[in-house]
C-alpha cells in the first residue's frame, strides 16, 4: 500500500511513541478492507509497538479500525482509508495513542480533559479536502485526552448511502451524538468552545486584563503575521487577535507563486506563518472576531464580539476579504446543501452528479476543469459577454467535452426541495428570458469582499468597502495601519499581503518613535 520512500517516513516518526498501540480493524473481502488490511500491515512492519487485531462483524463500520492502547479503549476510529490529506491524521492519532504529547496549550487540553458528559463524534470527509484534517485530527486528539470522547473520520466516498441518508453536501460535517454539530473548518479550540459555553465568558474576562500593546495586530492571514514578526523583532510589545489563524489562506489548496517556495498547501502554509510567529514573544488571542475601533486619547481600542476590549497605542488592520456570495433568493438556504465554494473539498460530494459553477474567471474556470474530472457534467455561467480567465486555462476548459459555458447570464435564483438543491435559474442577459438549470451543486466562484463592514464610520474606505491607505499602510486615523486584501492596495495575492503587513509594521514603529 505505501511505498518504500513513505514507509521508512512512517518508521521515523513512530519511533517518537512510548506507549504499545492496538489497532482493532473490522474487516471483510471488499476492496476497501483489502486496501485496509494491507495498509495496517504497513503500519505494523513499520513500528514493533503497533500490533493489529482483525474483527468481523459487529457494530462497527466495515471497513474501519481503531486507534488504541492494549487494554483500554480509546475512542479513534477511522472508517475508510484514511490516505491523502488525511494521512497526517492517521500519523498523529498513532502518535498521541502512543504517548507522543501534542503542540496544544495545556490550558486547552485541560479544557477538553474537564468536559462534562459524554460525545459520540462523526466526521465525513473527502480525501481531497484539505480543511477536513484539522477538524478529524482536533477531534481525535480530544478522544486521545478524555476517555468520554469518541470520534470516527468517515470517508463519504465509501459510504455513500450514509452520505445520501444523512443529506451531506458539504465536508468536513460533524455529527455530535447524531445530530449535525457543525461544517467546514473548525479548529481544536472552536469545537471546545462551541461544547463548553462557559469558556468564552472566562476568556473575554481574561482578555479585559491585558495591558495596552505597542503594535495591536487584527487579523492573522499573511499580513497580518507579517506584521507581528517585523514588529516583534523590534522588541516593542506586540499582539495579534485573529478569527482564525492563517486566514483565507486556510482555504487556498494549491500555493506556487510564493517566491522562494515552490509549492505547498494553504494550510501548511498557514501553519508554517503560525510557528514563525510563535518563535517571537508575540501575545496571539485566536478565535476573536474585532466588532468595532475607536481612538481614545493616546490609544485605539478595538472591542471583539466575545465582550473583551484590546488596546494599542497602534493598531494594523489586516482583516483580509471572504468570498463573495450571489446574493440571490435560496442561497443561504441551500449554503453546504448544493452550494459552496469548495471545489477541491467539496467535488466529490457530488461524483456522477450535474453541477454548476458560477464566475468565469481564473478561479471560476480552474474549478471547472477539476470538476469535470469528477461530476457527470459542469455549466459554467459567466455574467459578461466573454470568459476573464487566462488563455491557457480556457483552451484547457473548451477540450473537456462534459462542460458547457454559458456567457451572458445572470444567476437569479437557487432552487431545491427544502432539503437538497435541485436547479440553478439564470435569466438570458440578450434575451431577457428566465432559464432553469437542472444541477445539484452550485460552486460560487465571483471574486472577494473585505471584511471591513465593522469599520464603517471608524476611518476612510473605498466605494467597494476597502481600507483607503497610503503608500505606508496608513489609514485616516492616526496611529492605525492597515496590510492585505482589506485594503485599496491593487492586485490580491499572498505574497504583496505579507509585504504589505511587514510595511505597516515599520510604519506603525516609525510612528511610535516620532509620537
Amino acid at each position: 500500500m505505501l511505498d518504500a520512500n513513505l514507509k521508512a517516513q512512517l518508521a521515523a516518526y513512530l519511533e517518537r511513541m512510548t506507549q504499545p498501540v492496538e489497532i482493532v480493524a473490522s474487516l471483510d473481502e471488499t476492496k476497501a478492507s483489502v486496501d485496509m488490511r494491507a495498509l495496517l500491515k504497513d503500519i505494523a512492519d513499520a513500528s514493533p509497538r503497533v500490533t493489529v487485531t482483525e474483527t468481523r462483524g459487529g457494530p462497527h463500520r466495515t471497513p474501519s479500525f481503531q486507534v488504541t492502547r492494549p487494554g483500554q479503549n480509546t475512542g479513534v476510529r477511522f472508517a475508510g482509508l484514511p490516505m491523502g490529506h488525511e494521512f497526517t491524521s492517521l500519523v498523529l492519532a498513532l502518535l498521541q495513542v502512543g504517548g507522543y504529547p501534542p503542540k496544544v496549550d495545556e490550558a486547552v487540553l485541560q479544557q477538553v480533559r474537564a468536559l462534562p458528559g459524554d460525545y459520540e463524534f462523526e466526521i465525513y470527509v473527502s480525501l481531497s479536502c484539505h480543511n477536513c484534517p484539522d477538524v478529524v485530527q482536533a477531534l481525535n486528539l480530544m478522544a486521545v485526552q478524555n476517555p468520554r470522547i469518541r470520534t470516527t473520520m468517515i470517508d463519504g466516498s465509501i459510504f455513500q448511502d450514509e452520505v445520501s441518508e444523512r443529506r451531506v453536501m458539504a465536508v468536513p460535517t460533524v455529527f455530535l451524538n447524531g445530530t449535525e454539530f457543525g461544517q467546514g473548518r473548525m479548529t481544536l479550540e472552536e469545537i471546545v468552545g462551541k461544547i463548553d459555553s462557559t469558556g468564552a465568558a472566562r476568556q473575554a474576562e481574561a482578555l479585559a486584563t491585558r495591558e495596552p500593546y505597542d503594535v495591536l495586530i487584527v487579523g492573522g492571514g499573511p499580513a497580518g503575521a507579517a506584521a507581528a514578526v517585523y514588529a516583534a523583532r523590534k522588541g516593542i510589545r506586540t499582539g495579534i487577535a485573529s478569527e482564525r489563524f492563517g486566514g483565507q489562506v486556510l482555504d487556498t489548496l494549491g500555493i506556487e507563486n510564493f517566491v522562494s517556495v515552490k509549492e505547498t498547501e494553504g494550510p501548511k502554509f498557514a501553519l508554517a506563518l503560525e510557528e514563525h510567529v510563535r518563535h517571537y514573544d508575540v501575545d496571539i488571542v485566536n478565535l476573536q472576531r474585532a466588532r468595532a475601533l475607536r481612538r481614545n486619547g493616546s490609544l485605539v481600542e478595538v472591542d471583539l464580539e466575545s465582550g473583551a476590549t484590546l488596546k494599542g497605542r497602534t493598531v494594523i488592520l489586516s482583516t483580509g476579504a471572504r468570498w463573495r456570495t450571489l446574493n440571490v433568493p435560496g442561497e443561504q438556504e441551500y449554503r453546504n446543501k448544493g452550494v459552496t465554494f469548495c471545489p477541491h473539498c467539496d467535488g466529490p460530494l457530488f461524483k456522477g452528479k450535474p453541477v454548476a459553477v458560477v464566475g468565469g474567471g481564473n478561479s471560476g474556470v480552474e474549478a471547472a476543469i477539476d470538476l469535470a474530472g469528477i461530476v457527470k457534467h459542469v455549466t459554467l455561467i459567466e455574467f459578461g459577454a466573454e470568459l476573464r480567465a487566462d488563455a491557457v486555462l480556457q483552451r484547457k476548459l473548451k477540450s473537456l467535452p462534459n462542460v458547457d459555458v454559458i456567457v451572458n447570464a445572470q444567476t437569479t435564483e437557487v432552487v431545491g426541495d427544502g432539503q437538497k438543491l435541485e436547479a440553478l435559474i439564470y435569466r438570458d442577459r440578450a434575451s431577457g428570458e428566465d432559464k432553469r438549470l437542472a444541477v445539484e451543486g452550485v460552486f460560487v466562484q465571483i471574486g472577494l469582499v473585505p471584511n471591513t463592514e465593522w469599520l464603517k464610520g471608524s476611518l476612510e474606505l473605498s466605494k467597494s468597502g476597502e481600507i483607503v491607505v497610503d503608500a505606508r499602510g496608513q489609514t485616516s486615523l492616526a496611529g492605525v495601519f492597515a496590510a492585505g486584501d482589506c485594503t485599496t492596495v491593487p492586485f490580491k495575492q499572498i505574497i504583496i499581503a505579507a509585504g504589505d503587513g511587514a510595511k505597516a509594521a515599520l510604519g506603525a514603529f516609525d510612528h511610535l518613535i516620532r509620537s
